[in-house]
C-alpha cells in the first residue's frame, strides 16, 4: 500500500506534468481500439509524428512566449513566407541547402527581434504586434507567389528533410537496425540522466523518489521509447523531421532548464516587476524570446514546405492557433510563469492523433473542430483549477 499511496502522491503534485501524459495513452488506446489497431500501426504512427514536426517546433517557441506572458500571432505567417523565401532562394537562385536554411533562420530571428523591439521598447502589446504581422506577412506570402500560385521544389536534399528517414545501414528481420540502436542509446541516455539528477537532488539534501518508484518511472519511460522506437523501425525508421524536433526538444529543454536565460525566462513569467528589480533585463530577455520565436517559425516553414515539396499560398494557415492550443495542452498557464518544453510536444501530438484518429474514424471535419476546441477550453480550465488549489 505504501507504493501505492506514494504513487498517488506523486500524481497529486505533478498533475499538471502528468495529465498531458495520461491524455496521451488514452487517446491513443481509445482509437487504437476504435480503428481495430490501425491507428497505432507503424505507417500510420511515422506519418502521424512527421505530420505533427512543423507544429511541435512552433509549440515549443510558443510556450516560451507564454511562460513570458505575452502571445505571438504571427507565427503561421511568417512560417508561411519564409519557407516561401527558401523555395525561392532554391529554384530561383540555386543557392545551396545548407546556405538556405542558414539564411531564412537569420531571417526569422531578424524578425522577431523587430517584434520584440516593438513589444518591449515601444510598449505595444504582443496581441497587437503579432496581429498586425500576421497580416504583413500574409501580404508577403501573397506577393512573393503571386507569379505562380505555388512553387515547387525538386531538390531531393532538400525535400528530405520532411519526407526523407536516416540511413537503415542494417535491418533485424526487416526492422531498420540504426533506429533500433539510437533508440535503445536514448533509454541508455535517459537512465543515466536520472540517476544523475537523483544523485544530485541526494547530495543538496532534497526530497526525492523511494528506490521502488524510482525504478518503475525508470522502467515505464524506458518501455515507452522502447515501444516507439520499435513502432517507427517497422516502417521506415526515424524521419529527419523527427531528429530535427528531437534536436530542438533536447537544446531548448537544455536552455530552460540549466541555463541562467532559463532561469530568467521563467522569473519573469512568474512576476515581470519583481525580475526587474531583482536585477534581469527583462527587455533583452523578452527580445530574445521572441527572436527565437520567429527563428523556429523560420525553421516550422522550412519544415512544411519540404514536406510538400513546394511554398503555397496557403502556407502558415492556422499555424499559430495550433502552436497555441499545443501549448496550452501541454501545460502551459495563462497566467505565466509555467511551461515545460517536453510539455509543449506532448501537447502538439495530443492535439494531432485527436485529428488523425477522427479521421481515421471518418469523423465529419465539423465535429472535429468542435471536440479540439472542447479540449483546449478543458485544458484552460484544468490550468486555472490546479493554480487555484496551490494558491
Amino acid at each position: 500500500m505504501g507504493i501505492v499511496n506514494e504513487a498517488r502522491d506523486l500524481i497529486k503534485k505533478n498533475i499538471r506534468e502528468y495529465g498531458m501524459y495520461i491524455a496521451l495513452v488514452v487517446i491513443m488506446l481509445t482509437f487504437s481500439m476504435a480503428t481495430d489497431g490501425l491507428f497505432m500501426s507503424s505507417r500510420n504512427i511515422s506519418n502521424l509524428i512527421n505530420q505533427t514536426g512543423y507544429i511541435a517546433v512552433l509549440a515549443v517557441g510558443m510556450t516560451l512566449i507564454i511562460v513570458i506572458r505575452h502571445i505571438d500571432l504571427s507565427v503561421g505567417y511568417i512560417a508561411g513566407f519564409l519557407g516561401a523565401i527558401a523555395a525561392i532562394l532554391l529554384t530561383k537562385y540555386a543557392m545551396p541547402v545548407w546556405i538556405t536554411i542558414a539564411v531564412v533562420l537569420v531571417l526569422g530571428a531578424s524578425i522577431g527581434i523587430i517584434i520584440g523591439f516593438l513589444v518591449t521598447k515601444m510598449s505595444i502589446p504582443s496581441f497587437v504586434v503579432t496581429l498586425a504581422g500576421m497580416q504583413v506577412f500574409r501580404g508577403a506570402l501573397l506577393r512573393v507567389t503571386s507569379s505562380t500560385g505555388t512553387i515547387i521544389v525538386p531538390n531531393a536534399d532538400f525535400n528530405a528533410i520532411g519526407n526523407g528517414y536516416i540511413p537503415k545501414l542494417f535491418s533485424i528481420n526487416g526492422v531498420h537496425g540504426l533506429t533500433l540502436v539510437l533508440g535503445a542509446a536514448a533509454i541508455v541516455l535517459y537512465i543515466l540522466a536520472e540517476f544523475n539528477n537523483r544523485n544530485n537532488k541526494l547530495k543538496y539534501g532534497f526530497e526525492v523518489l523511494s528506490n521502488v518508484m524510482f525504478t518503475v518511472k525508470l522502467l515505464f519511460v524506458s518501455l515507452v521509447i522502447g515501444y516507439i522506437t520499435w513502432i517507427l523501425a517497422g516502417y521506415n525508421g526515424f524521419s529527419w523531421t523527427v531528429v530535427v524536433v528531437i534536436i530542438v526538444v533536447l537544446v531548448y529543454n537544455f536552455i530552460t532548464e540549466k541555463t541562467v536565460l532559463g532561469r530568467h525566462i521563467y522569473a519573469i513569467g512568474g512576476n515581470p516587476d519583481a525580475a526587474k528589480l531583482s536585477g534581469i533585463n527583462v527587455n533583452r530577455v523578452s527580445m530574445i524570446v521572441f527572436s527565437s520565436m520567429s527563428m523556429l517559425a523560420a525553421l516550422s516553414g522550412i519544415l512544411y514546405t519540404a514536406r510538400l515539396q513546394s511554398a503555397t499560398t496557403t502556407a502558415g494557415l492556422a499555424f499559430e492557433l495550433d502552436a497555441i492550443a499545443a501549448a496550452y495542452v501541454g501545460g502551459a498557464s495563462a497566467a505565466g510563469g509555467v511551461g515545460k518544453v517536453t510539455g509543449s510536444i506532448i501537447g502538439a501530438f495530443v492535439m494531432a492523433s485527436l485529428t488523425n484518429g477522427m479521421n481515421l474514424m471518418g469523423v465529419d471535419i465539423s465535429y472535429q473542430y468542435i471536440i479540439r476546441g472542447a479540449v483546449l477550453v478543458a485544458a484552460v480550465i484544468f490550468d486555472v483549477k490546479t493554480r487555484n488549489k496551490k494558491a
